[in-house]
Protein backbone atom coordinates (compact mmCIF):
# COMPACT_ATOMS: atom_id res chain seq x y z
CA UNK A 1 0.00 0.00 0.00
CA UNK A 2 1.73 3.08 -1.24
CA UNK A 3 0.82 6.38 0.82
CA UNK A 4 3.06 9.34 0.48
CA UNK A 5 6.26 8.40 1.22
CA UNK A 6 8.79 8.49 4.32
CA UNK A 7 11.11 10.20 2.13
CA UNK A 8 8.70 12.47 1.54
CA UNK A 9 7.29 12.86 5.21
CA UNK A 10 10.80 12.95 6.50
CA UNK A 11 12.02 15.41 4.02
CA UNK A 12 9.05 18.25 5.33
CA UNK A 13 10.37 17.47 9.04
CA UNK A 14 14.23 18.49 8.14
CA UNK A 15 12.81 20.81 6.21
CA UNK A 16 10.45 22.22 9.19
CA UNK A 17 7.55 22.49 6.27
CA UNK A 18 4.78 20.87 8.97
CA UNK A 19 2.66 24.16 8.73
CA UNK A 20 -0.24 22.12 10.19
CA UNK A 21 1.90 21.27 13.22
CA UNK A 22 0.81 23.35 16.64
CA UNK A 23 3.87 22.67 18.72
CA UNK A 24 1.40 21.05 21.70
CA UNK A 25 -1.16 19.18 22.21
CA UNK A 26 -4.48 20.09 20.30
CA UNK A 27 -6.91 22.14 22.44
CA UNK A 28 -10.31 19.86 21.12
CA UNK A 29 -7.55 16.69 21.65
CA UNK A 30 -6.56 17.91 25.09
CA UNK A 31 -10.11 18.69 26.71
CA UNK A 32 -10.88 14.97 25.66
CA UNK A 33 -7.86 13.51 27.08
CA UNK A 34 -8.55 15.34 30.45
CA UNK A 35 -12.18 13.46 30.81
CA UNK A 36 -10.77 9.46 30.36
CA UNK A 37 -10.54 8.05 33.38
CA UNK A 38 -9.08 4.81 32.53
CA UNK A 39 -5.15 5.19 32.07
CA UNK A 40 -4.83 0.99 31.50
CA UNK A 41 -6.80 1.58 28.29
CA UNK A 42 -4.53 0.51 24.88
CA UNK A 43 -4.02 3.87 22.70
CA UNK A 44 -2.72 4.35 19.27
CA UNK A 45 -2.25 7.64 17.32
CA UNK A 46 -1.28 6.85 13.73
CA UNK A 47 0.77 9.66 11.67
CA UNK A 48 1.20 11.17 15.40
CA UNK A 49 4.29 13.44 13.34
CA UNK A 50 5.37 15.20 16.38
CA UNK A 51 3.42 13.55 18.69
CA UNK A 52 2.10 15.96 21.13
CA UNK A 53 -0.82 14.25 22.13
CA UNK A 54 1.54 10.95 22.55
CA UNK A 55 3.80 13.04 25.09
CA UNK A 56 0.62 14.24 26.64
CA UNK A 57 -0.87 10.95 27.30
CA UNK A 58 2.06 9.47 28.68
CA UNK A 59 2.61 12.40 31.06
CA UNK A 60 -0.68 11.72 32.14
CA UNK A 61 0.06 8.31 33.36
CA UNK A 62 -0.83 6.59 30.62
CA UNK A 63 0.99 3.95 29.47
CA UNK A 64 -0.42 2.04 26.89
CA UNK A 65 -0.24 4.27 24.03
CA UNK A 66 1.87 3.23 20.69
CA UNK A 67 2.26 5.62 17.97
CA UNK A 68 2.72 4.67 14.11
CA UNK A 69 4.55 6.91 11.76
CA UNK A 70 6.40 6.53 8.20
CA UNK A 71 8.74 9.36 9.32
CA UNK A 72 11.46 7.94 11.37
CA UNK A 73 12.72 11.82 12.33
CA UNK A 74 9.64 12.38 13.61
CA UNK A 75 9.40 9.67 15.81
CA UNK A 76 13.15 10.78 16.97
CA UNK A 77 11.32 14.15 18.15
CA UNK A 78 9.11 12.39 19.80
CA UNK A 79 11.99 9.99 21.82
CA UNK A 80 14.00 13.20 22.48
CA UNK A 81 11.24 15.12 24.15
CA UNK A 82 10.22 12.09 26.11
CA UNK A 83 13.21 10.02 26.70
CA UNK A 84 11.30 7.92 28.81
CA UNK A 85 8.43 6.69 26.36
CA UNK A 86 8.84 3.06 25.80
CA UNK A 87 10.51 2.41 22.41
CA UNK A 88 9.05 -0.29 21.46
CA UNK A 89 5.78 1.41 21.25
CA UNK A 90 7.63 4.13 19.30
CA UNK A 91 6.60 2.04 15.49
CA UNK A 92 8.39 3.24 12.20
CA UNK A 93 5.89 1.68 9.87
CA UNK A 94 3.66 2.74 7.28
CA UNK A 95 -0.17 2.59 8.78
CA UNK A 96 -1.45 0.16 6.27
CA UNK A 97 1.05 -2.87 7.09
CA UNK A 98 1.23 -1.97 10.85
CA UNK A 99 0.18 -5.17 12.11
CA UNK A 100 -1.00 -6.24 16.16
CA UNK A 101 -1.95 -9.20 18.33
CA UNK A 102 -4.09 -7.55 20.34
CA UNK A 103 -7.18 -4.71 19.59
CA UNK A 104 -6.89 -0.94 20.87
CA UNK A 105 -9.50 0.63 23.17
CA UNK A 106 -9.04 4.16 21.27
CA UNK A 107 -7.43 5.41 18.38
CA UNK A 108 -7.04 9.13 18.43
CA UNK A 109 -7.06 10.90 15.11
CA UNK A 110 -5.03 13.83 14.87
CA UNK A 111 -4.93 15.30 11.36
CA UNK A 112 -3.09 11.60 9.98
CA UNK A 113 -6.83 11.05 8.08
CA UNK A 114 -6.22 13.80 5.56
CA UNK A 115 -2.74 13.38 5.61
CA UNK A 116 -3.40 10.78 3.60
CA UNK A 117 -3.77 10.59 -0.63
CA UNK A 118 -8.00 10.57 -0.57
CA UNK A 119 -7.87 7.49 -2.30
CA UNK A 120 -7.40 5.55 0.70
CA UNK A 121 -9.75 6.95 2.96
CA UNK A 122 -11.82 3.58 2.58
CA UNK A 123 -8.42 1.80 3.44
CA UNK A 124 -8.25 3.98 6.34
CA UNK A 125 -11.60 3.13 7.73
CA UNK A 126 -11.01 -0.86 6.57
CA UNK A 127 -7.72 -0.36 8.79
CA UNK A 128 -8.84 1.38 11.79
CA UNK A 129 -11.55 -1.06 12.00
CA UNK A 130 -9.53 -4.29 11.95
CA UNK A 131 -7.31 -2.59 14.72
CA UNK A 132 -9.69 -1.78 16.97
CA UNK A 133 -11.70 -4.08 19.69
CA UNK A 134 -15.37 -4.45 19.28
CA UNK A 135 -17.12 -1.02 20.57
CA UNK A 136 -14.00 0.56 20.48
CA UNK A 137 -13.78 3.85 19.38
CA UNK A 138 -11.93 6.52 16.86
CA UNK A 139 -11.62 9.93 18.49
CA UNK A 140 -10.33 12.82 17.09
CA UNK A 141 -9.89 15.38 14.14
CA UNK A 142 -10.80 15.92 10.73
CA UNK A 143 -10.68 18.92 8.73
CA UNK A 144 -13.85 20.57 7.15
CA UNK A 145 -13.14 22.58 4.24
CA UNK A 146 -13.64 21.58 0.31
CA UNK A 147 -11.62 18.51 -1.03
CA UNK A 148 -9.22 19.01 -3.42
CA UNK A 149 -6.20 17.83 -5.12
CA UNK A 150 -4.23 19.91 -3.15
CA UNK A 151 -2.72 18.99 -0.28
CA UNK A 152 -1.42 17.23 2.49
CA UNK A 153 -3.66 17.93 4.25
CA UNK A 154 -6.49 16.81 2.35
CA UNK A 155 -10.20 18.56 3.34
CA UNK A 156 -13.85 16.93 3.11
CA UNK A 157 -17.20 17.39 4.64
CA UNK A 158 -19.41 15.78 7.48
CA UNK A 159 -21.74 14.14 4.38
CA UNK A 160 -18.42 12.55 2.90
CA UNK A 161 -17.18 11.03 5.84
CA UNK A 162 -20.40 10.08 7.05
CA UNK A 163 -21.13 7.77 4.19
CA UNK A 164 -17.29 6.72 4.74
CA UNK A 165 -17.43 5.60 7.99
CA UNK A 166 -21.31 4.26 8.53
CA UNK A 167 -21.05 0.88 6.97
CA UNK A 168 -18.71 -0.06 9.69
CA UNK A 169 -19.40 2.69 12.57
CA UNK A 170 -21.06 4.16 14.98
CA UNK A 171 -21.31 7.65 14.31
CA UNK A 172 -21.33 9.52 17.79
CA UNK A 173 -20.27 12.87 17.34
CA UNK A 174 -19.14 14.54 14.18
CA UNK A 175 -19.65 18.23 14.83
CA UNK A 176 -17.79 21.94 14.34
CA UNK A 177 -14.88 22.15 16.75
CA UNK A 178 -16.03 24.70 19.42
CA UNK A 179 -12.13 25.48 20.80
CA UNK A 180 -10.09 24.66 18.28
CA UNK A 181 -6.53 26.38 18.38
CA UNK A 182 -6.55 29.69 16.30
CA UNK A 183 -4.46 28.71 12.99
CA UNK A 184 -7.40 26.45 13.00
CA UNK A 185 -10.87 27.78 13.73
CA UNK A 186 -13.79 26.92 11.32
CA UNK A 187 -11.59 24.10 9.73
CA UNK A 188 -12.22 21.17 12.15
CA UNK A 189 -14.77 18.43 13.19
CA UNK A 190 -14.68 16.96 16.46
CA UNK A 191 -15.67 13.20 15.52
CA UNK A 192 -16.44 9.83 17.62
CA UNK A 193 -16.93 6.54 16.16
CA UNK A 194 -17.66 3.30 17.87
CA UNK A 195 -16.67 0.29 16.03
CA UNK A 196 -20.10 -1.77 15.27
Amino acid sequence: MQTLSSEYWNKRYQNNEIQWDLGKVSTPLKAYIDQLGDKSIKILIPGAGNGYEAEYLFKKGFENVYVVDVSRIALKNLNRRVPGFPKEQLINSDFFEFQVKSGFDLILEQTFFCALKPKLRTDYVLKTYALLKKKAKIVGLMFDFPLTEKGPPFGGSIAEYEALFRPKFQIDKMEPCFNSDTSRQGKELFVMFTKN
